[in-house]
C-alpha cells in the first residue's frame, strides 16, 4: 500500500473534525474519532502462503502465495499541534521498534511517517507488526516478571538464610543454659529440697567451671572425661587423685546427671548425636568400673562403749549447737533434720505419745518420716526457749538455721579437749580418725541395735528413715513400728545417758518388742 504523494498536512491535520478515516501514505492514516479524539493508524496486509496437507507437503507440492487479511495497528494520538504547550515537547529524531511496542503518544506527522516507513519493511520482509508487537510486549512482560520473579526468589532466598542462622543461633545453648532449664523442670520431679540441691550442688561445683560455656551440640566424649578426671583436692589442698578415683560416687552420680541434662538438650533440638555421657559403650570403655574402685567411705564414729562418758560431756556443752547434737544422737537424726526442725513438727509434747513429725519435703528419702521421742528428748525440747519471730527450734545467733559447721565444731572442740588430756581424743575405734556428728548420730545408734539388743532390724532402718524391704514388702508392711520403736529410743536414750539397763528395757531388749 504505497502512495507517491502525501495528502496531510499540519494544517489539516488541526482543522480535520468530521469523524473517519484520513488517508496520508504508504499505510499511515489519521483517525479522527466521534469524540474528536485523533489518533494514527498503519493499515497493511501481509501476504501469507496456502495452507497444505500433509500428503501435498510429502509429495513435494509448493505451496502458492496468497494475500493476506487487511489489518490495522493503532500508533498512538496525534500531536496536539493547537496547543501552544504542545510546542515543548521534544520531537523524536527516529523511531525504534522498541519505540513501538512502547506505543507512543502524541507523534507529529513527520515522526510517524518516519515509523511508516519502518514498518513497511518490516510488512515488505513478511513480518506482521501487530504480531511482531504483541510478540515484544510478550517478551518484555516476560523479562518483566523473570526479573520479578528474581527479585522474589533473591529476597526468600536471603530471608531463608536469615531464618537458617536465626534458628542456628537460637539453638546453641551452653551447657550452663541447658543446666538450668533442665533443673527447671527436674525441679517438679524431686519432692525433696535436699535432693534438688544435690543436683544442683554436683554440676555447678564440678562440671560448669570445665563445660559450663560450651554449646550443648559441640560437647564431646573428651570434655565429659575432662570433667570426671579433674584433680580432686582434699582440705589440705593437696592432689588425692581424679574426681572418678577419690569420690567415685559423686562422679558415677555426675555423669549420670551430665547425660540426663544433654539427653534433654537432644530431644529439645539442640544438639543431635550419641550422648557423650553414656556409660555403656562409651566411657565404660574409657573410666574403670565404679565398683572396681569406690571405696566405702563410712563417717567417722564413736564406739558404744565410749557412748555414755562422751554424751555426758556433751550436756556440759553450751550454745545451740550442743543442744542440736544432743537431740540428733537422742534421734538418731541427720544433722540436717535437727537444723531444720520447727516447733510446729512437734506433736503431743506434754501428753503421752510425743512424736517428732518431719515432712517429705525436708527428709532425704522423700517421704514424711514420725519419730517418737524419749523421755530425755523430750525434757531437752521442754527446756528451749521459744524465740519470737522463728519456729525454729534451734535457730542461729544471728537468724536462720544453724550451720552444719556450728554442730561440726562442737564436736572438734570436745576431741581437742579429750586430745590434750589422754592423747587419743574421741575416735572411731576402725579408722582411728575424730568422730564426726554423722557418724555419732546414726552409725553408733546402728551398730548398738545391731550388737547390744535383739531389736528387730526392720525397726533400726525405719528409725533411720532408710528405705526398708523390696517394693512388695513395703506393699504389705505399711505401718511405721511406732509402738515399738518408742521403747527402742527411750533404751536407747538410757544408754546415751549411762543408765544400767532396767528391767523393763531388759525386757525390751531380749523381746525386741516394747
Amino acid at each position: 500500500m504505497k502512495t507517491n504523494t502525501k495528502q496531510l498536512t499540519v494544517r489539516s491535520i488541526t482543522g480535520l473534525t468530521t469523524p473517519g478515516h484520513y488517508r496520508d501514505g504508504d499505510g499511515l492514516y489519521l483517525q479522527v474519532s466521534k469524540w474528536g479524539t485523533k489518533s494514527w493508524v498503519f493499515k497493511f496486509t501481509v501476504e501469507a502462503y496456502e495452507q497444505l496437507s500433509n500428503e501435498d507437503l510429502a509429495a513435494g507440492k509448493t505451496p502458492k502465495r496468497v494475500r493476506g487479511k487487511l489489518r490495522s495497528m493503532g500508533l498512538g494520538s496525534v500531536f496536539d499541534y493547537a496547543n501552544s504547550d504542545a510546542e515543548d515537547v521534544p520531537q523524536l529524531d527516529k523511531l525504534t521498534l522498541a519505540d513501538v511496542v512502547a506505543k507512543p503518544k502524541d507523534l507529529r506527522l513527520d515522526e510517524v511517517r518516519n515509523l511508516v516507513v519502518t514498518l513497511n519493511k518490516m510488512v515488505k520482509a513478511g513480518i506482521d507488526p501487530i504480531e511482531d508487537r504483541a510478540a515484544r510486549e510478550l517478551r518484555k512482560q516476560q523479562a518483566a516478571k523473570a526479573e520479578i520473579l528474581a527479585a522474589l526468589a533473591a529476597e526468600e532466598a536471603a530471608r531463608a538464610e536469615e531464618a537458617a542462622r536465626a534458628l542456628a543461633e537460637a539453638r546453641k545453648k551452653t551447657f550452663a543454659q541447658a543446666v538450668e532449664t533442665y533443673l527447671t523442670k527436674k525441679d517438679k520431679e524431686l519432692e525433696n529440697d535436699r535432693h534438688r540441691q544435690t543436683w544442683r550442688s554436683s554440676l555447678y561445683a564440678y562440671a560448669l567451671p570445665i563445660i559450663g560455656d560450651l554449646n550443648v551440640d559441640e560437647i564431646t566424649m573428651q570434655d565429659v572425661l575432662r570433667v570426671l578426671n579433674q584433680e580432686f583436692r582434699d582440705k589440705s589442698g593437696n592432689v588425692v587423685g581424679t574426681l572418678w578415683e577419690a569420690r567415685t560416687e559423686t562422679a558415677s552420680r555426675l555423669r549420670n546427671r551430665i547425660e540426663a541434662v544433654l539427653s534433654w538438650a537432644t530431644v529439645a533440638g539442640f544438639r543431635t548425636g550419641d550422648n557423650p555421657a553414656r556409660w555403656a559403650g562409651n566411657l565404660k570403655e574409657m573410666l574403670p568400673a565404679p565398683s572396681k574402685i569406690a571405696t566405702k567411705d563410712n563417717q567417722p564414729a564413736l564406739a558404744v562403749s565410749d557412748m555414755p562418758t562422751w554424751f555426758g560431756e556433751l550436756k556440759k556443752q553450751e550454745g545451740m549447737g550442743a543442744k542440736a547434737l544432743m537431740l540428733a544422737v537422742l534421734c538418731a537424726s541427720r544433722s540436717g533434720d535437727v537444723r531444720g526442725a520447727t516447733w510446729d513438727e512437734i506433736r503431743d509434747l506434754d501428753g503421752d505419745n510425743p512424736v517428732w513429725a518431719i515432712g517429705k519435703d525436708r527428709m532425704k528419702m522423700p517421704r514424711p518420716h514420725n519419730v517418737p521421742l524419749s523421755p530425755d528428748a523430750v525434757k531437752l525440747l521442754q527446756a528451749m526457749p521459744r524465740l519470737a519471730g522463728s519456729n525454729l527450734i534451734f535457730p542461729a545467733v544471728r537468724g536462720g538455721e544453724l550451720s552444719d559447721m556450728t554442730i561440726s565444731a562442737v564436736m572438734r572442740r570436745m576431741h581437742q579437749a579429750k586430745l590434750k588430756q589422754d592423747g587419743k581424743g574421741w575416735i572411731d575405734p576402725e579408722s582411728k580418725r575424730p568422730a564426726v556428728p554423722h557418724g555419732t548420730c546414726r552409725a553408733t545408734f546402728r551398730t548398738w541395735v545391731q550388737n547390744d539388743t535383739e531389736y528387730e532390724p526392720a525397726m533400726a532402718e525405719v528409725a533411720l528413715a532408710h528405705k526398708v524391704g523390696s517394693d512388695t514388702e513395703k506393699a504389705y508392711a505399711r505401718g511405721d513400728m511406732m509402738k515399738k520403736r518408742r521403747g527402742m529410743m527411750a533404751h536407747w536414750a538410757a544408754v546415751c545417758n549411762g543408765v544400767k539397763s532396767a528391767d523393763n528395757i531388759i525386757e525390751l531388749s531380749g523381746r525386741g518388742v516394747a
